[in-house]
C-alpha cells in the first residue's frame, strides 16, 4: 500500500514538499544496495579507471570483492549490437520491449508475444536483468530483475484490479456526464427560453469536446517526463472544479462554455485509458482488460438518463449537473490517493535520475530520456493532428474504420433524441421511465461482453498460444456476424415503435443494435493497432475526434430528422446507412491483406 500511495499524485506532491524525505524509493534508503549487474558494468568500463569504484551501500570496497572476469562477460553480453531489434541470443538478458526506443518498438507482433510468454515464466523467478550499453557509452537503466515490483506488468492481480477499477470508474463518470444532462433539457428550455435544438447544445458540445481532448492529451501523456498519472490528476481536478459553476450558472451562453470545458478536461480517460491498460497487462490478456474499460465507456451515456431522470422530475433541471459533481469528486480523490504511474518510460526515467544521484555517474540513462531529447513540438503536432488525416485520406482500410465507427457512434447518440419522441407519446412513459428504458444498452453491453469474452476464452487465446498471431484480418471474424446486428436492430425499432405494438419490441431492437455494435467495435479496435502499430495512438485519437464530431452533429440533426420524416422513416434511414458496415466489413476481411501490402503505413 505504501508503494501505491507513493506513486500516486498525492504521494509525489508529498515527496516534493518534503524534499523526498518522506515516501522514499528503495534507491533513497540507506540500506539500498546497487544491483551487482550495475556495479559490474560501471566498474568494468574504461571510464572507471578515471574514478574510484562505486561501492554498494553497506560495503566498503566493492571492486575488491568482484570477479573481474564475470564483469567482462556481463559487459560483452550487453554491448554487442542488435542486428534484429527483437531477436534474442541465448546468452542475452531478458528485457521488455517497452523499455526500448518508441521508434523501434512494435508491440503487436509475434516477437512481442513470444517475449512476453518467456517473461511470464521468468517473472515467477528472480533473475537479474543486465543493463544495456549504447554506442555512445550510456548505460540504459532497466528493471533490476525479471520480477521487479516496479514494473506494472509484475504488479499483483489485486493492485492491477484496483488501478483498472479506478480508470474504469473515471471513464464511466466522464461518459455519464454527457447524457446525464438530457433529462434537464425541458428545464433548460423553460429557464432560458431557448428552442429544443438550442437546449441540446450542452450535450452536443460536451461530446465534441471530449473528442477534441485526445488530440492534445494523448501525445502529452506519451512524453516520458510527464507520464499518464499527472495528466489524469490535473484534468480530473479541473473537470470536478468546473462541475460547480456548471450547476450554478445563470445564463445559457455560460452553460454552453462550461459544458464544453467539462468535456474537454474529462477526455484523458478516452485518450489514455487503453494505454494504461496496455501498460499493466500482457498482449495475450489485454483484450479482457480493454473489454472492461470499453464497457464503462459504452454504458456511461446510456445510464446517464436513468441516474438523473427521476431526480430532475422532483428537484429541477440543475440536479443532473449536481450529480456530475457528486460523482466526480470521490473519483478524483481516489485518483489522487491511489492511482499510480503506469507508463514504463516515465518510471524508468525517474529511476535513472535516482541512480545518477546515488552513484554520481551521468552515464546512467533511461531509453526514454534519450528519446525525449529528440522530441520536437512540431513532431507531436504532426503525429496528433496531421498523421490521422493523412492516413485516413490515403488508406482505404482506415477510411472505412473511421467512417463506419462515426456512423454507428452518431446513431447511438441519436437515441437520446428519438426516445422522448417514442416512449412518452406512444406508451405514456415519464422522463424517469425513459431513463429506465436506456438500461437496455446495459443489457446489450453485458450480452456483447459475454459473447466476446467467450470467443476470447474458447477460441482466440488458445489459438494464439498454439499457432501464434495470425493475419490481422482473423480478428474481424466475430464482426462478420455482428455487423448485421446494427441494421437488424434499427429496423426492428423503426417499424415496431408505434402505439399498437408493445414497448418491449422496439426496446429489443435497440438491445440487438447495442450488443452487435459492442462486438464490432471491439474487433475494429484490435485490428487497427495490429495493422498500424507505429501510428496506433494517433489513429485512435483521430478516430475519437471523428466519432465525437459526428455524434455532436447527430444530436443536433436527429430531432429535425425524426420530426420531419417520422420515427419509422428516420430510423430506417439510419438503418440503411449502417449497411455500409456490412459491405465494408466483408471487403476489409477479404481484401485487407492486399490493402495493407500496398499501404506505406501498415505492417
Amino acid at each position: 500500500m505504501a508503494d501505491l500511495i507513493r506513486e500516486a499524485p498525492l504521494g509525489q506532491i508529498i515527496r516534493w514538499v518534503t524534499g523526498n524525505r518522506m515516501l522514499k524509493y528503495p534507491e533513497e534508503e540507506p540500506s539500498f544496495e546497487l544491483p551487482a549487474t550495475y556495479n559490474a558494468i560501471l566498474n568494468s568500463s574504461p571510464e572507471s579507471e578515471k574514478r574510484a569504484p562505486i561501492p554498494e551501500r553497506g560495503q566498503s570496497d566493492f571492486s575488491g570483492r568482484t570477479n573481474s572476469s564475470h564483469n567482462v562477460d556481463l559487459e560483452k553480453a550487453d554491448t554487442q549490437p542488435d542486428t534484429d531489434p527483437y531477436a534474442r541470443r541465448s546468452d542475452e538478458p531478458l528485457r521488455l520491449t517497452e523499455t526500448r526506443s518508441r521508434l523501434s518498438t512494435v508491440p503487436y507482433t509475434n516477437e512481442r508475444l513470444h517475449l512476453e510468454e518467456e517473461l511470464a515464466i521468468e517473472r515467477t523467478q528472480t533473475r537479474p536483468i543486465v543493463p544495456q550499453k549504447t554506442s555512445d557509452g550510456n548505460i540504459l537503466v532497466e528493471w533490476y530483475t525479471t520480477d521487479d515490483p516496479a514494473n506494472p506488468q509484475n504488479w499483483s492481480n489485486g493492485k492491477r484490479f484496483l488501478v483498472s477499477l479506478i480508470i474504469c470508474a473515471y471513464t464511466f463518470i466522464v461518459y455519464t456526464g454527457s447524457a446525464i444532462y438530457t433529462s434537464s433539457e425541458e428545464g433548460v428550455m423553460a429557464k432560458f427560453g431557448v428552442t429544443p435544438l438550442d437546449a441540446s447544445l450542452p450535450l452536443s458540445l460536451y461530446v465534441l469536446a471530449y473528442g477534441m481532448g485526445p488530440l492534445l492529451f494523448a501525445p502529452l501523456s506519451e512524453i516520458p517526463i510527464i507520464g499518464r498519472s499527472p495528466v489524469y490528476a490535473v484534468t480530473m481536478a479541473l473537470f470536478t472544479i468546473l462541475s460547480l459553476p456548471t450547476a450554478l450558472v445563470n445564463n445559457f451562453a455560460g452553460l454552453l462554455v462550461l459544458r464544453f470545458l467539462q468535456g474537454f478536461f474529462g477526455s484523458p480517460c478516452l485518450a489514455n485509458g487503453a494505454a494504461s491498460m496496455q501498460d499493466m497487462y500482457s498482449l495475450l490478456y489485454l483484450p479482457y482488460a480493454l473489454t472492461a474499460w470499453v464497457s464503462a465507456a459504452y454504458c456511461g451515456p446510456a445510464l446517464g438518463p436513468l441516474l438523473s431522470g427521476f431526480a430532475v422530475s422532483a428537484k429541477g433541471w440543475r440536479w443532473s449537473l449536481w450529480e456530475i459533481l457528486w460523482a466526480a469528486g470521490p473519483i478524483w480523490v481516489a485518483m489522487l490517493l491511489l492511482l499510480p504511474e503506469t507508463s514504463t518510460p516515465n518510471i524508468l526515467l525517474r529511476r535513472a535520475r535516482r541512480l545518477r544521484k546515488l552513484t554520481g555517474d551521468s552515464r546512467l540513462r533511461s531509453q526514454s530520456e534519450i528519446d525525449q531529447k529528440n522530441i520536437q513540438p512540431t513532431t507531436i503536432v504532426i503525429d496528433a493532428i496531421w498523421k490521422p488525416i493523412e492516413i485516413t485520406l490515403k488508406d482505404p482500410s482506415i477510411a472505412f474504420v473511421n467512417v463506419y465507427t462515426a456512423i454507428i457512434y452518431g446513431i447511438y447518440y441519436s437515441f437520446f433524441e428519438v426516445f422522448p419522441l417514442v416512449y412518452p407519446p406512444y406508451y405514456g412513459f415519464s422522463i424517469g421511465l425513459i431513463g429506465v428504458v436506456f438500461t437496455c444498452i446495459l443489457v446489450a453491453c453485458l450480452i456483447g461482453v459475454g459473447v466476446y469474452c467467450l470467443y476470447l476464452w474458447t477460441y482466440l487465446i488458445p489459438d494464439i498460444k498454439k499457432n501464434g498471431l495470425r493475419a490481422q484480418e482473423s480478428r474481424l471474424i466475430p464482426a462478420l456476424f455482428a455487423c448485421f446486428g446494427p441494421t437488424i436492430g434499427l429496423f426492428i425499432f423503426a417499424w415496431t415503435a408505434r402505439p399498437d405494438v408493445h414497448w418491449i419490441a422496439p426496446t429489443i431492437g435497440i438491445t440487438v443494435y447495442g450488443a452487435s455494435v459492442f462486438i464490432v467495435m471491439q474487433c475494429i479496435f484490435v485490428y487497427v493497432p495490429l495493422s498500424y502499430p507505429q501510428y496506433a495512438a494517433s489513429l485512435f485519437a483521430g478516430n475519437d475526434f471523428l466519432r465525437s464530431s459526428f455524434a455532436c452533429g447527430s444530436i443536433l440533426f436527429a430531432r429535425p430528422l425524426f420530426l420531419n420524416l417520422g420515427v419509422a422513416k428516420g430510423t430506417s434511414l439510419l438503418g440503411g446507412l449502417s449497411v455500409i458496415g456490412i459491405l465494408g466489413m466483408f471487403a476489409l476481411w477479404i481484401f485487407g491483406a492486399k490493402l495493407r501490402a500496398r499501404s506505406k503505413f501498415a505492417i
